[in-house]
């Protein structure tokens, strides 16, 4: 059984009968401990004098654990499974969005002014003063979440129809967190040329570009050539937003361990898109010692293998990650499950801050290291300090479509990052609540009135 903790996105639902007597309902509870399955809902569904018809929710840790807790309980005497649902993918049938009108069509005096022949009117406004498209039309309020496919989620290149469910999840949580109307756009391309010329065809419908699971180094020359090329805004979220919500609860962090970000030595690890955006933003808020790491170790000057992106933080300093980790204040992980060991955090200065981002296995367990570490993070949702996107681009979208922002800006990351982390009040603020709750409806407008501020001293908005 994989070692990792039973959690929703391995959910079942199992219907099952059995005889309506004194304990049976407690063998099948003891054979889901027994299996280490973790017990959610317990519905009764039907009740008679012979039977009892009931539905059980267990969380497992993997597809092989969700089996061995089923054969668990098919192995016991007078049970029968009824149905056996995995509530993931129910949840995905049919998939997740859809569109809906905002007015009813019930008269013949309505088709007429949605449609022919009163469209025509708003269509000839529209040409005479282009400008109209966005008070007239859903492009004000809409967002295209563009992906090849190539670099999804932790799964690697997978293509576009794999990828759909990932940004049909995007299109949810901006709907939700924001407002906004989002929609996926996977492309049967992985050529840049082809990506960009496709994202500028298509502007004419969207406020804005969010670029998604696109992998690097394509990823930094697209959304370059993007924003350059058009004048909405453009915002590749596993670069911006992981960087962001780094940012945000870093500031909270340092504040615990009472130490600046001029004076701290950090290590990064992992040198694709979030790593560089991450390293990027860091530089802003004035961290001055940044050592990255791949997986070759600390990116050098001596290496002669460097992109553009890893050489503007190539260093003096050779070494692997355990070097590099040495007398560090902060380590940050964007990169690979168990890369890190308890040796390495001991070596680390005092108070040591460890972000392990790697989802959905961190670089190291926190559990290995609870006595070792001042803060602890991780890209998971079943431990404290979760670093979530999710707490960053609906909030984004939101002040930039609201002001008619023409580009997105390092300031208004950094604004941002400091709105996300201002919520945290400082009687709350401690080692396992260093950011706000992705639920926590403060969070999108303290996000978006932070850009919309940014926007407008940058002379960026148009409203």
């Amino acid at each position: 059984m994989v070692n990792l903790t039973p959690n929703p996105s391995f959910s079942l639902t199992i219907r099952f009968q059995i005889p309506n007597r004194a304990g049976m309902l407690a063998e099948i509870t003891r054979a889901i401990a027994t299996a280490e399955g973790n017990i959610g809902q317990i519905d009764l569904i039907e009740q008679n004098r012979k039977t009892v018809v009931r539905e059980v929710t267990i969380d497992a840790s993997s597809e092989e654990h969700a089996e061995e807790i089923v054969a668990a309980i098919n192995a016991l005497d007078h049970i029968e499974v009824l149905n056996i649902y995995d509530r993931t993918f129910s949840l995905h049938q049919g998939g997740k969005i859809s569109v809906t009108s905002k007015q009813a069509l019930r008269h013949q005096s309505d088709l007429a002014m949605a449609y022919t022949p009163g469209v025509g009117r708003i269509c000839r406004a529209i040409a005479e003063q282009p400008d109209r498209v966005f008070e007239l039309t859903i492009k004000s309020n809409t967002v295209a979440i563009v992906t090849d496919g190539s670099a999804v989620l932790g799964l690697g290149n997978l293509g576009p129809e794999a990828s759909m469910p990932v940004m049909e999840g995007k299109a949810m949580l901006f709907k939700e967190f924001a407002g906004i109307d989002a929609f996926p756009i996977c492309l049967a391309t992985q050529d840049t040329d082809a990506i960009v010329e496709a994202v500028k065809n298509l502007s004419p419908v969207f406020g804005g570009v969010n670029l998604e699971d696109i992998s690097a180094p394509r990823c930094f020359e697209i959304e370059a050539r993007l924003q350059q090329e058009l004048d909405i805004p453009i915002f590749h979220d596993d670069q911006h937003g992981t960087a962001i919500v780094t940012v945000a609860a870093l500031i909270n962090a340092l504040r615990l361990v009472k130490k600046s970000f001029e004076e701290i030595k950090v290590v990064l690890n992992g040198a694709g898109a979030a790593g560089v955006a991450i390293a990027r933003l860091l530089q802003k808020s004035g961290v001055q010692q940044i050592l990255m790491c791949d997986s070759k170790g600390i990116i050098s000057k001596e290496r002669t293998d460097l992109n553009d992106q890893k050489r503007a933080f190539a260093v003096e300093q050779v070494g692997s990650l355990v070097d590099a980790m040495k007398d560090a204040d902060v380590f940050l992980g964007v990169s690979v499950p168990g890369v890190v060991t308890p040796e390495m955090v001991r070596s680390m200065a005092h108070d040591p801050i460890v972000f392990a981002m790697a989802n959905p296995i961190p670089e190291i367990q926190p559990e290995l290291i609870a006595n070792d570490v001042a803060v602890m993070a991780t890209g998971r949702s079943d431990y404290p300090n979760q670093i979530n996107n999710v707490l960053a681009f609906p909030g984004i979208f939101r002040g930039a479509l609201d002001c008619r922002a023409s580009d997105m800006s390092t300031r208004m990351y950094l604004e941002a990052a400091e709105a996300i982390a201002s919520l945290v009040r400082p009687s709350e603020l401690n080692v396992e609540h260093i950011v706000p709750s992705v639920f926590d409806e403060r969070v999108a407008p303290a996000v978006a009135a932070a850009v919309q501020h940014a926007a407008r001293q940058e002379g960026l908005a148009r409203n």
